[in-house]
């Protein structure tokens, strides 16, 4: 008999869920040549009856779609503003015009929708006994492969009843804000970029461990002479700035649900998608936060980063620097273990690791776990979210890739106080891509970026196929005795 049950209930993606993003005409051409002046003189020249016109049709068709949309006409009117010969002879609503014809929809899922994390909603108001508010993380792909991230609001029981809240209304992109840097990570970013002279070492020393970007600026405009007359000492400050932009801050306004709200690309790193988030909620002596890790990619080169959230409305973001942090795949654990943060990783491409973090904000070189050994796994093994904490250990969601790249979900257990050491695991493949789940826009997948316990079930968000979310659940008490134990010695010793 199997251990998982799936439910009926499957999330799909929605061309409705649309963004509005700046368009330059010219600029998506084979050869860039930018056709902006001439478009702008061609709209300057309708007379105001027209423009009236244009501008009413364009409300009447995208309002009701998006946000505040005159507010991003004009955005994008003044992002384009300095084409336009005599700025001051156009109209109010000739500049609103002006921003409509640089705007476009984006459908933010338009090609797939994937890879979920479930993790408790900070909202737990107005529910039965038995009920958990949950806020579930998805992977959004649209036109040319274009990740961004993007959220559900479910609840689940009383028992396996799971209902999952409409997701409808228009779409909010996070505004980015000025963020409270560390100094610890920007020499951490240094240090991974052997970036070392006197110009980096004495800015890092005038810095406080929490700045500003007006600090930050202030700290460089103090810079000696004799230190920025070097020959390095210009690519260095420009260095320098490049590192301290990779952490950022975005936030939504207080009237968005969770659904509406869209991480969208905000740096140059995570230009080409923000990949495969893992939340979890962590907790300290300060009290729970929410964390993330996801994929930065630009086109050509991965990254991890992180998120962190006291309330899933505002979010830090920064890179994540070390050996451990390498390649894909790195999901935090909910809480330090003997005083150490840790996370597993996945830094040779094919084994799941364990990394610590050190004092420098690195994550230290990974103590493999668990690599490729059975059948269904043989191709590489990697998490499926963060260890999820039990009285057994650390229960550890794995996914596997065998034949003909068909990737499937395992378990494994680690010690509770010793997470270097797998106590236990599941014998084969926990769920895998059944006749339902193997046609999508990624073939014979199912994937998933973390799940929890809740009244005695695991609850399990997976991807199918990169073609739609579903949602499966395993009494907790039969996983842990379907476990098998592992001997003692192993690679973590």
């Amino acid at each position: 008999m199997p251990l998982v049950a799936r439910q009926e209930l499957t999330l799909t993606p929605d061309p409705r869920r649309v963004v509005v993003k700046l368009f330059v005409p010219g600029e998506d051409a084979a050869v860039v040549r930018t056709r902006a002046g001439a478009l702008i003189d061609r709209v300057a020249h309708l007379d105001d009856e027209e423009t009236g016109r244009l501008l009413r049709d364009t409300f009447d068709r995208f309002g009701s779609r998006h946000r505040d949309l005159d507010g991003t006409f004009h955005h994008h009117y003044d992002l384009v503003r300095h084409r336009i010969a005599r700025v001051r002879d156009l109209s109010f609503t000739a500049q609103l015009l002006v921003g409509a014809y640089f705007s476009h929809e984006y459908a933010v899922e338009a090609a797939a929708l994937c890879n979920p994390s479930m993790v408790a909603h900070p909202d737990q108001s107005e529910l039965d006994v038995g009920q958990l508010r949950v806020a579930v993380s998805l992977r959004q792909i649209g036109e040319g492969h274009l990740s961004s991230i993007g959220f559900a609001t479910a609840v689940l029981g009383p028992g396996r009843q799971l209902t999952v809240a409409d997701r409808s209304g228009p779409l909010v992109v996070g505004q980015r804000v000025g963020a409270r840097h560390r100094r610890d990570l920007l020499a951490a970013g240094l240090a991974e970029e052997h970036c070392d002279n006197e110009v980096t070492a004495t800015v890092l020393d005038a810095l406080p461990d929490r700045y500003d970007e007006v600090t930050f600026e202030r700290v460089l405009g103090t810079l000696p002479r004799d230190l920025l007359s070097r020959s390095t000492g210009m690519d260095t400050l420009e260095h320098l700035r490049r590192t301290n932009a990779a952490s950022y801050a975005t936030t939504f306004p207080t009237d968005t649900a969770l659904h509406q709200r869209v991480l969208w690309p905000a740096n140059p790193a995570e230009s080409n998608g923000m990949e495969d988030a893992r939340f979890v909620r962590f907790t300290d002596d300060s009290g729970p936060v929410y964390r993330a890790t996801y994929t930065a990619y630009d086109g050509r080169r991965i990254a991890t980063r992180a998120l962190t959230s006291s309330d899933l409305r505002r979010f830090e973001i920064a890179p994540m620097r070390g050996p451990g942090a390498r390649n894909k795949g790195v999901a935090l654990f909910p809480r330090t273990v003997g005083g150490r943060h840790l996370a597993l990783c996945r830094a040779d491409g094919e084994t799941i690791g364990l990394t610590c973090l050190d004092g420098a904000n690195r994550w230290q070189e990974p103590v493999p776990l668990h690599g490729p050994s059975d059948s269904w796994e043989l191709i590489q093994v990697g998490n499926c979210g963060s260890p999820i904490e039990t009285d057994a250990g650390w229960l550890v969601l794995t996914h596997g890739v065998g034949p003909m790249r068909r990737y499937a979900i395992g378990a494994l257990l680690l010690d509770l106080h010793r997470p270097e050491r797998v106590v236990a695991r599941l014998p084969g493949a926990l769920l895998a891509p059944d006749e339902a789940d193997r046609d999508g826009y990624v073939p014979n997948v199912v994937y998933s970026c973390g799940g929890l316990v809740h009244a005695g079930e695991l609850w399990l968000p997976y991807g199918a196929s990169d073609a739609r979310v579903g949602f499966a659940t395993v009494p907790m008490a039969a996983l842990m005795a379907a476990m098998v134990t592992s001997p003692p010695a192993g690679p973590g010793g």
